[in-house]
């Protein structure tokens, strides 16, 4: 890798010191130059020669950055993407992309008039679990899929202090923050679904916003997939449950690497992105006599590295970016519906 992006992150809060910063700074297809602080500068003790902005206009105008991350409150990402682009600049966007199919379809077409690309951010098709479940339907071990229910749940009942996702801004709420990540799962498996039913509720006190989400996604041959994510979850189920006409598997969500990354592990430690062997996942079978196998199904690691490597190779080598235009606004079409 004799080419490196000279890369810029547009905010340094846990997005860009957890899933951003430790993967530019250590893929080497990429040079880190500047990050942007308004207030707090606090990147330069983690990157000493790091060149901290004051702005994201400042930011843009610096030439020498080729590819930026638009990683701030998701309600600015069409505004701050638009502006990128316009500054000549590729484009990496957390999720979600947009609010609307409107602006994504705007922006898409953007780039491909200004000669530059957009890559989105979906950094939970590189989870170990979802991985491993991945591996277990290519398979074909459990024969025709009847139904699948992917989850991300978790307690939390009290309002959070992210404003962005609390108050009733655009692309707020748990469906715009967490129904990426499980669409995203989804339609990269099976594709855009022949339709779907979704239902929103509020049930937090004082909850500006939606925090229970369920999504149920229609495909061919009857298959049905179900998508739930709430915030008020005390006896977590398992994150991935799938059942064939031969067998069935279950998983729990048990990606290790968001906590190695925020207690400051490095993406090239070999430890990283490796599982506990306690949550390996459980492949049930029916025999030819009608009784049941059970295999333990240990997961490969996960490795948001997977990420920066597709945005390398897309900008460097002009290998298609695995998360395509198409399934972003198949996502967003579910999600502002």
């Amino acid at each position: 890798m004799n080419k490196k992006i000279v890369t810029g992150i547009l905010s340094y809060g846990m997005s860009g010191k957890v899933f951003h910063a430790p993967f530019v700074s250590t893929h080497p297809g990429f040079s880190l130059r500047g990050i942007v602080e308004r207030n707090r500068k606090q990147a330069a003790a983690d990157y000493p020669s790091i060149i901290s902005y004051d702005s994201i206009e400042q930011l843009l105008g610096d030439e020498a950055i080729e590819l930026v991350i638009v990683n701030t409150p998701s309600f600015t990402h069409y505004d701050y993407a638009k502006q990128a682009l316009g500054a000549g600049k590729h484009i990496l966007v957390e999720k979600p992309f947009t609010a609307t199919t409107a602006e994504a379809k705007e922006l898409f077409n953007l780039a491909r008039q200004l000669g530059k690309k957009i890559m989105v951010y979906q950094n939970r098709r590189y989870d170990s679990g979802f991985n491993a479940v991945k591996k277990v339907i290519k398979s074909g071990a459990l024969g025709k899929l009847v139904e699948v229910h992917f989850r991300y749940d978790r307690y939390r009942n009290e309002i959070g202090p992210k404003y962005f996702k609390e108050e009733p801004l655009a692309a707020s709420g748990l469906s715009y923050d967490l129904g990426p990540h499980l669409l995203d799962q989804a339609i990269s498996l099976f594709g855009k679904p022949e339709k779907f039913h979704k239902v929103l509720s509020r049930n937090r006190e004082n909850t500006q916003v939606d925090d229970y989400f369920a999504i149920q996604l229609s495909y061919p041959n009857e298959l049905n997939v179900f998508l739930t994510s709430s915030m008020l979850v005390a006896d977590i189920p398992p994150a991935f449950v799938v059942n064939g006409t031969m067998g069935s598997f279950t998983k729990n969500h048990a990606d290790v690497q968001e906590e190695q990354l925020l207690k400051g592990m490095k993406p090239i430690d070999p430890a990283y992105g490796i599982e506990n062997p306690k949550d390996a996942g459980k492949l049930t079978l029916v025999t030819s006599d009608g009784g049941r196998s059970m295999e333990i199904v240990p997961s490969d690691k996960g490795d948001y590295n997977g990420i920066f490597e597709s945005v390398y190779q897309y900008l460097i080598n002009n290998v298609p970016y695995p998360v395509t235009e198409e399934d972003i606004l198949a996502q967003l079409a579910i999600l502002e519906a």
